[in-house]
Parts: C-alpha cells; structure tokens; sequence
C-alpha cells in the first residue's frame, strides 16, 4: 500500500485551499496536517520541509517535498483538465498567477495590520497592497471563462475572491464587480470549493 500524500496547511491559507480543492477535482486523497506558519522568524512549523517557512507544503513519498501552490496543483493536476491546452491553458495560468498575485498582496496587508506593532505600521504599504487588489478584481472582471470551464484560472479565482470575503470584507468587492460576484457566487457553489472553506 503506498502511503498518502501529506499536506501541510492552515485552514485560512487561500494557496492551501487551491491545493485542497485541485485534490477533490482530481480525486486524490490527501493526508492533512495542520501547522502554524508566520512570516516571523522562527515562529514557523513548517521550515524542516520547506526553507521558506511557508505553506503549503506537500510530502510525496517517491519525491520529497513539493512547496509553492502552484507547483503542488501542477504536479496533482497535471494532464487533467484543470490544465487545458493551448492558448487556453495559458490563459488559465495567466488567470491563476493573477489570482495568486492579489491573495499575496491581500496577505502581505493583513501581515502589516495584525503582525507588526501598531506604531510602526506603514499606512502607504497597505494602500498600496490594497491597490493592487484592487487592479487584480478589474482585470479578473474584464477575464471571466467562459460559462460550463473549470481550470486552475478558476481555482485560483475561487480561493483569491473567498480570501477577500474571509479577512477583507470592508472592501465590499462585490457592490463595484458585479458581474465577477455572480461568477463568484457560481464558482462557490462547486463542492470542492464549498467544503474547502474556511470556518
């Protein structure tokens, strides 16, 4: 018998719930091990399996230790169609890269406001991580996939939109992007997304 897969996670994290949710759309079962991960040194889990202390990290036996979410959903997914082929396969990493990149903004604004001292917080270091999201919600409007397709663009999509619901909810990025909260609400309602969410 081969043993499982072993993903290292925290519930909250957006790029492990990516992971999660391209296991159930593949129909791998994955052994969960929740961690703490911080940006701080040395108040990490995780750096005995990964040297950047970040998660997710996934263990494979035959390889060793998968890290970046974007490399874990490659090798779970690969030669599925999550990774389409052609020029839609490269729209849909060009979709997921732009998801990845608003949850890394989205994260790098919450590590300011609830890790660093109230005194030092940078006010124009948030504003500009938040303009970034803000960028991203256009361009993921004016890039919706088509009805009916489910690739890692909309994986990706599902976790960056969920992650804002999660911590960032003040932004209300659904009064401005309409037509992405309808898409929102469809790409919610798909169970590996639904039951990926966190509490």
């Amino acid at each position: 018998m081969t043993d499982p897969m072993v993903l290292l996670y925290a519930e909250a994290s957006p790029f492990a719930r990516k992971v999660r949710i391209v296991a159930a759309e593949v129909g791998i079962s994955l052994s969960l091990t929740a961690v703490h991960a911080s940006p701080l040194a040395g108040r990490t889990d995780v750096t005995q399996v990964n040297p950047l202390g970040k998660i997710p990290a996934l263990v494979v036996p035959e390889i060793g230790v998968l890290y970046d979410s974007s490399v874990i959903c490659r090798y779970l997914g690969q030669e599925t169609d999550l990774y389409p082929a052609g020029s839609e396969g490269w729209r849909a990493l060009r979709r997921e890269a732009l998801a990845d990149g608003l949850m890394e903004a989205a994260l790098l604004a919450r590590y300011e406001t609830t890790l660093r001292p109230e005194a030092l917080r940078w006010q124009d270091w948030i504003d500009g991580q938040v303009s970034k999201i803000r960028n991203a919600l256009v361009a993921m409007e004016a890039e919706i996939s088509p009805s009916g397709t489910f690739d890692i663009g909309n994986i990706a999509t599902a976790c960056a939109l969920g992650y804002l619901d999660f911590r960032f909810a003040a932004l209300d990025w659904r009064k401005s992007h309409p037509g992405l909260a309808d898409f929102a609400a469809t790409l919610h309602q798909r169970p590996s997304v639904r039951e990926s969410a966190p509490s």
